[in-house]
């Protein structure tokens, strides 16, 4: 399945396919926030939640303070690194619905960002979950024995359905809920100041009962992730590039002073015994009692709201890209995405059954830290590649911003190995998935860039690292003309090249650039589907010529990159000697590049009843045996002719003379460390070659043969001369060795 769609399938005035909207764009489209009220609010509103009010003093009890302080630290490093990556990709791009996962699928590409972006949404989905707990905890005070499960259950329905009435409403409300919790703090802060702190009894060490420290990390994190509500909203934002950062920061940065305060109070003014049993400890330390609850009830309230109101944004996002079904990113006339929230409750009401608060929150830190720390690497990488279009208001070094990534993903698997390895593998089920799918997407991302900065680091250092007879291997510059006829000799060159040299497929247009220009990225275009839909790993391209001889050497001299270049031309056999010859004057004059030359006449394997055998004819006089030998076996080393043995074979006139062939060959084949034969044949002067070879390599799948340089004028005649060495033989490779390297090549 194969999606392919524009920037302009997406961009309509609600963001959503036309095709299907419920009611008129204009009508569905919900009032347009700013910073302040639609990033700020809902961020610190579900930063100073739930974990604030209820787990804070079971931290501080556990851990101590200054363990207390330090996962603060920890975990408020991590976020506000992430809030600065955050807001420096924000500031380059256009964000729109879908908050982070936006930002990821628009630098990593659709793939990466489905991975994320999944379980991003379940991560939030899983929150209104976490919220409502705490909420229905917290209603215990008044009523003891209210049933936990079914209270969070009923408040997941209710901010379901003031959901559905609109962002707009639901954000506002937040307002007086953000006046309670700053009451509650200062309720808190009085009251723990009326007598004086006894040092003797501060809480600075962990408790021996202590369930863990990064156990105790992976519950506090939660507390830290409401910067991911402002992001969520993204699509209701007038301005996201100027109110994502604003808002980000702003949050992040309130919250980090505020949980470095908390814990000192608790740890100076109570008991660690009242700290881990005692979840509303709060209430017991402030000046006025009845003020922590509604600071306590709002702020949990509105960081469940801002789950209802980020998970669906997400999943409709996903749906707008087509990585879930589009069902999701339909609105309703309220402008909110209907099935998302419907789903998003769903999953919220269906965690409920997990249990209670300690067990939602570790899921949820391994979500959250995996979408932080993806969010860390686009930033880091897209400033580290260096793009021309990359170019943020605000900056943040590709080092700090990766820094936060990997710390993200170190945090995750001190807190859990299995959980850590249980996320990693789901993710990359996802990825798998969607590349299955072959999702395609009209803008650019991150990955040229990457490669691009990868290539020239690797072409600065290989730079420096001269070329020498050990690590040569053939580079094919290999002139097939229409490659859907020669897919056979394409996979010759990648065999040669053990599918790590470089294959260059050159097709050439004879004529006029300005008449033809046309043509090229037409054929560029199918050559290159054509190499996809095989699974060739060669490069293809398209050149416009005056003629073949001439285009010929201008494209071999051309080829290549800083120093990479191609040092073996390849062509296939021709029944027209003409073009016989002439593929003889190129290779006199390529030779002076130091460029070889090989002419492959292939013959379909299952053609001739043959032997699994190679045979190198090595006649010694033009020094072509080495590159020949090298060449069969690169061959030998693909899983197609990896039964074929070698046999180097040679004629001696002489008995003399076959002895001492014999002999050279003795000594240098356990030099060579390749697996080869060899047989000296000893014939008559009378026998010409032509009949020894044929007599000899009749039944054998592969020949090698050497080629001499004929002399100007000759070509004609040597090309005659090579068509009758071929008759009734198999395939045969011609080679000419031009290498700066001849005599080395296989030492």
């Amino acid at each position: 399945m194969k999606s392919e769609f524009s920037d302009t399938d997406r961009t309509d005035a609600t963001g959503v396919d036309a095709s299907i909207a419920s009611e008129p764009a204009k009508e569905n489209e919900p009032p347009k926030l700013g910073s302040f009220l639609g990033v700020f609010t809902p961020s610190i509103l579900t930063i100073l939640g739930v974990i604030m009010y209820l787990r804070f003093g079971w931290v501080v009890g556990n851990e101590g303070l200054i363990r207390t302080l330090f996962i603060v630290i920890i975990a408020n490093s991590i976020t506000l690194i992430t809030a600065f990556s955050v807001s420096a990709v924000a500031t380059n791009m256009r964000v729109g619905v879908g908050g982070a996962y936006y930002i990821i699928s628009r630098s990593l590409g659709l793939e990466i960002g489905g991975a994320i972006g999944i379980p991003l949404f379940l991560s939030q989905a899983f929150s209104i979950t976490l919220y409502s707990f705490g909420l229905a905890e917290s209603i215990r005070f008044a009523w003891p024995n209210a049933p936990l499960q079914t209270v969070t259950a009923i408040v997941i329905i209710f901010i379901t359905l003031l959901s559905l009435r609109g962002a707009g409403l639901a954000l506002k409300a937040q307002i007086p809920i953000m006046i309670g919790i700053a009451l509650s703090l200062i309720s808190l802060a009085t009251g723990a100041w009326k007598s004086p702190p006894d040092p003797t009894t501060m809480i600075l060490t962990p408790s021996p009962d202590s369930p863990g420290f990064w156990f105790v990390f992976a519950v506090f994190f939660p507390a830290v992730t409401g910067l991911l509500a402002g992001i969520s909203m993204s699509g209701d934002l007038r301005t996201p590039q100027k109110d994502i950062p604003k808002g980000t920061i702003a949050a992040v940065m309130t919250g980090f002073i505020i949980y470095l305060s908390v814990p000192v109070l608790l740890a100076m003014h109570t008991d660690r015994t009242a700290l881990v049993s005692d979840s509303l400890i709060w209430l017991r330390m402030a000046s006025i009692g009845w003020l922590i609850l509604p600071g306590l009830w709002g702020a949990i309230l509105s960081s469940a709201i801002g789950s209802i109101l980020g998970a669906p944004r997400t999943l409709q996002a996903l749906a707008m890209d087509r990585i879930v079904p589009r069902l999701f990113s339909r609105r309703s006339r309220s402008g909110e995405p209907y099935f998302a929230i419907i789903l998003s409750a769903t999953i919220g009401i269906g965690a409920v059954l997990l249990g209670d608060i300690n067990v939602v929150a570790p899921v949820l830190t391994m979500f959250f830290l995996t979408t932080y720390g993806m969010v860390n690497l686009v930033a880091g990488l897209e400033r580290l590649v260096g793009d021309p279009s990359y170019r943020p208001t605000i900056r943040v070094p590709w080092c700090l911003s990766l820094a936060g990534g990997i710390a993200c993903f170190w945090v995750m698997f001190l807190i859990n190995k299995f959980a850590f390895f249980i996320a990693l593998l789901f993710e990359i089920a996802i990825y798998l998935f969607l590349r299955r799918r072959a999702l395609s997407v009209t803008w650019g991302d991150v990955h040229r860039g990457v490669w691009m900065a990868l290539s020239r680091t690797a072409l600065l250092r290989l730079r420096h690292f001269p070329e020498k007879p050990r690590n040569w291997r053939p580079n094919i510059l290999l002139f097939a003309g229409d490659i859907e006829k020669r897919l056979d000799l394409v996979r010759f060159a990648q065999w040669f090249g053990q599918n790590k040299g470089i294959v260059t497929v050159c097709n050439m247009i004879e004529g006029d650039i300005a008449s033809e220009i046309e043509q090229v990225e037409n054929r560029l275009r199918e050559m290159s589907d054509f190499i996809d839909s095989r699974q060739l790993m060669v490069f293809p391209e398209v050149h416009i010529v005056d003629s073949f001889e001439t285009g010929v050497k201008i494209i071999t001299q051309a080829n290549g990159i800083a120093g990479l270049a191609s040092n073996t031309l390849m062509f296939g056999w021709s029944q027209n000697r003409v073009r016989i010859a002439c593929f003889l004057r190129i290779m006199r004059e390529v030779s002076y590049l130091h460029k070889s030359m090989i002419i492959c006449r292939i013959k379909p394997r299952n053609a001739y009843t043959r032997s699994h055998t190679i045979d190198l004819w090595w006649g010694g006089q033009q020094r072509n045996g080495d590159i020949m030998l090298l060449l069969a076996h690169l061959l030998t080393l693909n899983s197609e002719w990896q039964n074929c043995h070698v046999t180097i074979k040679s004629i001696a006139r002489t008995s003399e003379e076959q002895q001492f062939v014999t002999e050279q060959f003795d000594r240098m084949i356990p030099e060579l460390r390749i697996d080869c034969r060899r047989s000296v044949l000893l014939v008559e002067e009378t026998t010409s070659v032509q009949e020894i070879i044929l007599k000899e390599s009749k039944q054998t799948e592969v020949v090698f043969l050497g080629l001499a340089v004929p002399e100007p004028g000759h070509e004609e005649e040597y090309a005659e001369r090579m068509e009758s060495l071929i008759q009734g033989l198999g395939t045969v490779v011609f080679v000419k060795n031009s290498s700066m390297f001849i005599g080395d090549l296989i030492q």
